[in-house]
C-alpha cells in the first residue's frame, strides 16, 4: 500500500511503525472473510481492510472523525485477520496505534470518557474490583437481565498446594482471574506439582496491562509492565524456569513486553528477558510428561474454545486440544473455530450488541456436538460464555485436575 505521512510526523516511532505496517499491506481482502465484524455487519469499513484505510488515511490528513472513532471502536482486536493475511500485517498493532491517535484527532464525550476512566481506575486493580462485584451481586436481582448475566457468580476458590520442587515457575495471578475464574490457578499448580514443578506467584506483580493498552492509555500499560517486571526480576535471578500464564490474553501481553519497552532504556533488556521465558500453560504441558494423566477423561465430550489470544495472537491454535486428547477427552466438533466470542475485554460491556450477536453464534456453535463440558484458555472468554451458558465452563486444566487418576 502506498503511502503519504508527512516526513515530520514519521520521526514520531510509532508513526513510523504504523507506516510499515501500512506498507505491507496489499489490499487483498482475505482477511474480510475471516473478520467477526465484517460477517455480521457486511460493512468494509467493519473490516480489517477498511480500518486499515480509516488509519492510513487519519496518518496522512492528521484528521479523524466520530465515524473513524465507531469503525474503530467495533474492532475486537482479535487478531484472526492476521492469522488469515498471507502478507504478515501486523494489525494488531496497527490498530492500537491508530485508536490512540483518534482520541486525540476525534476526542469522546464527556460521558464516554468518564467510562472509560472509571474502567481503568476499578478493572485492573483486584482490591477495587472485588468491591464493585461484591455490590454488583448484591443488586444483581435489580440490574436489566443481560447486565446481571455479566456478574460472575462468587466462587470459592481451592486449596493451593505449597511445595519445594527444584524446577520452579512464576504465575501472574493477574487482576480479574482470581475474582472471576479463582480456581484457575491452583488447579494448575495441583496438576504443575504432580509433575514436579512449584508455581510461585511475586508480591506485587498485578494486572498485565492489557486492559489499559486497549483502551489507550498506553502510558498507564507501560507502568505497568515496569511494576511487574520489578516484582519479578529477583525471582529471575535466583532461576525460574518460566513464567506461565494460565490466562491467554495476559500471555499475548507479557509476550510483548520486549516490543513495548523497546525504547526504554532502564526496562528494554529486562522487558525483552521477561517476554523470552513467558510461555502459556499449554506449553509447558504440551512438552511434559503426561502419561498420568492418559485416559483421564474417558470419552468426556468436551467443546473446546480457542481463546483469539491463544490462537490467533500467540499462534497456538490446537495446542490445548492435542493435551485434551492426549488426556482421553473427546472434542466435539466446533464450526467457525476461528471466530470471537465476543468478549474482548471490555467489548461486552462497551458494545454490548455487537458481543451479545457474537456469544450467542459461538455457543450456538459450541453447543451443536452435545458437549457435557465447554472448555477454554482464557478468563474472560471463560466469563462470557459461562454467563449464557446451560453447560459448564471451566478452564481446560480444571479438567486435567479434577478428571485425575
Amino acid at each position: 500500500m502506498q503511502t503519504s505521512i508527512s516526513a515530520e510526523l514519521l520521526r514520531n516511532p510509532d508513526i513510523a511503525e504504523a507506516d510499515d505496517i501500512l506498507r505491507s499491506c496489499v489490499h487483498c481482502g482475505f482477511c474480510t472473510a475471516t473478520c467477526p465484524t465484517y460477517q455480521l455487519l457486511g460493512s468494509e469499513l467493519d473490516g480489517p481492510r477498511g480500518r486499515i484505510y480509516l488509519i492510513k488515511e487519519m496518518l496522512e490528513t492528521q484528521q479523524a472523525s466520530a465515524k473513524t472513532r465507531l469503525h474503530l471502536d467495533r474492532c475486537l482486536t482479535c487478531r484472526s485477520c492476521e492469522t488469515t493475511c498471507p502478507s504478515g500485517v501486523r494489525y494488531g498493532r496497527l490498530v492500537d496505534i491508530g485508536r490512540e491517535m483518534v482520541e486525540q484527532l476525534a476526542p469522546r464525550s464527556l460521558a464516554e470518557r468518564l467510562l472509560r476512566k472509571a474502567m481503568l481506575a476499578v478493572i485492573p486493580h483486584t482490591g477495587r474490583m472485588s468491591v464493585v462485584l461484591a455490590l454488583a451481586r448484591l443488586v444483581r436481582p435489580l440490574l436489566p437481565a443481560e447486565l446481571g448475566k455479566k456478574i460472575p457468580a462468587k466462587q470459592a476458590a481451592t486449596v493451593t498446594p505449597v511445595t519445594s520442587h527444584a524446577r520452579r515457575m512464576l504465575v501472574l495471578q493477574g487482576c480479574v482471574q482470581p475474582l472471576g475464574t479463582p480456581n484457575t490457578n491452583a488447579a494448575a499448580a495441583r496438576v504443575l506439582d504432580r509433575l514436579g514443578i512449584s508455581l510461585v506467584s511475586a508480591p506485587g506483580a498485578g494486572c498485565c496491562g492489557a486492559l489499559n493498552q486497549h483502551l489507550s492509555d498506553s502510558e498507564g500499560a507501560r507502568a505497568m509492565m515496569r511494576r511487574n517486571i520489578d516484582a519479578w526480576w529477583p525471582y529471575l535471578e535466583s532461576g525460574v524456569e518460566a513464567i506461565v500464564m494460565t490466562a491467554s490474553g495476559c500471555g499475548l501481553m507479557v509476550k510483548d513486553y520486549g516490543h513495548a519497552l523497546k525504547d526504554d532504556a532502564g526496562y528494554a533488556d529486562k522487558a525483552a528477558r521477561i517476554s523470552s521465558i513467558t510461555l502459556d500453560l499449554a506449553e509447558i504441558l504440551g512438552r511434559e510428561n503426561l502419561d498420568a494423566w492418559a485416559h483421564i477423561g474417558r470419552g468426556t465430550r468436551v467443546a473446546y474454545h480457542s481463546s483469539c489470544t491463544l490462537q490467533h495472537g500467540q499462534k497456538l491454535g490446537g495446542t490445548v486440544e492435542a493435551i485434551l486428547r492426549r488426556c482421553g477427552y473427546e472434542l466435539t466438533p466446533v464450526a467457525d473455530s476461528h471466530l470471537c466470542c465476543g468478549a474482548a475485554g471490555t467489548y461486552t460491556l462497551l458494545q454490548a450488541k455487537l458481543s451479545r450477536q457474537l456469544l450467542d453464534n459461538k455457543l450456538a456453535a459450541l453447543g451443536a456436538g452435545k458437549p457435557e463440558v465447554i472448555a477454554s484458555a482464557n478468563v474472560g472468554c471463560q466469563m462470557h460464555l459461562a454467563g449464557a451458558s446451560d453447560v459448564p465452563v471451566k478452564h481446560w486444566i480444571e479438567l486435567l485436575e479434577q478428571g485425575r487418576n
